[in-house]
């Protein structure tokens, strides 16, 4: 039997043409944001809406922030290529009517709602608090590299601008003293610089001005179109970055807050960000887990000032301190009724000094009196003047946080951080495709980590809006 194969028909025509709402599906995500955005009151937000009846009709807010999510949601960042998807998506023709905005429209509405783009993400909070998404028993903290719009090839680098300057400065002093030798040969005759030195001089004067601004930002490393980007390790290698927060509810793994900085770790990110979820949920959890990159003894103290319950994993710090040998700070014990620590051998490391960090009170130094005739003083220290133990002034806290993890109840909280908080950078970088920022600039790149988390947000509910358990209204 002669089997048939299908082919397009192109001389068919519809005697009634399609509608678009019978192409769309209604379960589709297209329609879960349309509901979405038409449940927000954007005027509220801050969205900017026109005034006048004069001139062209401009497209309205709600259709331009439908476009910019369902485009982010396909992987669309781009607003060229969301114009141009505008007119051949049938999910983007249901979502616009057919009305085809322009990507100067869209781009336009992106640079004049950075702060409304923002509270986007806050309004995803309160419809997942709304409808009892957010559990509030447990918050994972963790942050990602993530690379910046600019290239590392127009960086200025402080040791390769400094070795710049000193070949240079090489090739100028022998220029010119080509040019006096020159002048004592052919006396009595005019002399001009050499066009070349005049060259290597302004250069020169462009090289120390770049320096000179490394020097006033405090940093070796500058963009000169993105100055507040700064080298960072990711996946990728070492790239010019943002670091992205995200603090994440464990039930429905939501993202509760954000926040971006150009700080290279995580180390004073903890308190902060907790605070950022109590003012998004009005509490915080009963208790809240990071990573050992978050371990900072100023951190945990500010925590248990702040009356935050937190789990910051002190496994990959206690693992350095094992390595560090018979007479690693591990193994020296504080006494703290004598106030002075004892070392392995039973030898007194008694009070110094206080050491002072920018004006405010740092570490307390204790150093060993009985160094000179100590038998294992080569193993100890190298230290001249005997072995020297500084102590945190927020050592207290860090030994209540060492405590606290003897639990095993606290010890499996902490093993949940992986499960709730890797999903979302998952979410982020392999669903959505987003690992490069096409924003410059920290304010713009702060408005594009809310939205992208919105998605993850949107994302997370979507299964619920279509087995009809979430509605907007």
């Amino acid at each position: 039997m002669m089997s048939h194969e299908i082919r397009a028909d192109y001389s068919q025509q519809w005697l009634l043409p399609p509608s678009l709402e019978d192409l769309l599906p209604s379960d589709h995500p297209a329609r879960f944001i349309r509901e979405f955005v038409d449940a927000l009151d954007l005027p509220k937000l801050g969205f900017k809406m026109r005034k006048s009846d004069e001139g062209r009709p401009n497209y309205a807010a709600d259709l331009l922030l439908k476009v910019w999510l369902f485009g982010f949601l396909e992987r669309i960042r781009s607003s060229r290529r969301l114009e141009r998807a505008c007119m051949r998506d049938v999910a983007l023709l249901w979502l616009t009517g057919m009305n085809y905005p322009d990507h100067n429209s869209l781009w336009r509405f992106w640079r004049d709602n950075l702060k409304s783009i923002k509270e986007v993400f806050r309004q995803t909070i309160r419809v997942a608090a709304k409808a009892d998404l957010i559990g509030m028993a447990l918050h994972a903290l963790d942050g990602t590299k993530i690379t910046a719009r600019a290239s590392t090839d127009k960086m200025w680098g402080k040791k390769i601008l400094q070795k710049k300057l000193e070949k240079l400065d090489r090739s100028i002093a022998e220029m010119i003293s080509e040019v006096e030798k020159s002048e004592k040969a052919e006396a009595g005759q005019e002399n001009r610089l050499p066009v070349e030195l005049a060259d290597k001089q302004k250069l020169r004067e462009e090289v120390r001005a770049k320096l000179k601004e490394l020097e006033k930002e405090n940093v070796q490393h500058l963009h000169p179109d993105e100055r507040e980007a700064r080298v960072m390790k990711n996946h990728e290698g070492t790239r010019l970055g943002y670091n992205a927060q995200a603090l994440a509810d464990a039930k429905h793994g939501l993202v509760i807050a954000v926040e971006v900085t150009n700080e290279q770790n995580d180390l004073h990110q903890l308190v902060s960000m907790i605070e950022k979820g109590k003012q998004e949920l009005g509490r915080v959890a009963v208790e809240t887990v990071a990573d050992s990159g978050y371990c900072s003894g100023e951190q945990l103290s500010e925590a248990e000032k702040a009356e935050f319950p937190v789990l910051v994993n002190l496994d990959a710090v206690e693992a350095k301190k094992k390595r560090g040998g018979d007479y690693d700070i591990s193994k020296f014990t504080y006494d703290k009724r004598k106030d002075c620590f004892i070392c392995p051998r039973g030898e007194l490391l008694k009070y110094e000094k206080t050491r002072k960090l920018k004006g405010k009170p740092g570490p307390r130094v204790y150093r060993c009196r009985a160094y000179r005739n100590c038998p294992v003083r080569s193993q100890c220290s190298k230290d001249q003047n005997g072995r020297s133990i500084e102590q945190s002034c927020h050592w207290e806290s860090y030994s209540r946080q060492r405590q606290k993890q003897d639990d095993e109840a606290k010890k499996l909280l902490l093993r949940q951080r992986m499960r709730i908080i890797e999903p979302v950078f998952a979410a982020v970088k392999e669903f959505l495709g987003f690992r490069r920022w096409t924003f410059g600039g920290l304010e713009k790149v702060r408005a594009q980590w809310c939205f992208v988390c919105s998605l993850v947000n949107l994302m997370r509910m979507y299964p619920l809006w279509k087995a009809h358990k979430l509605s907007f209204c």
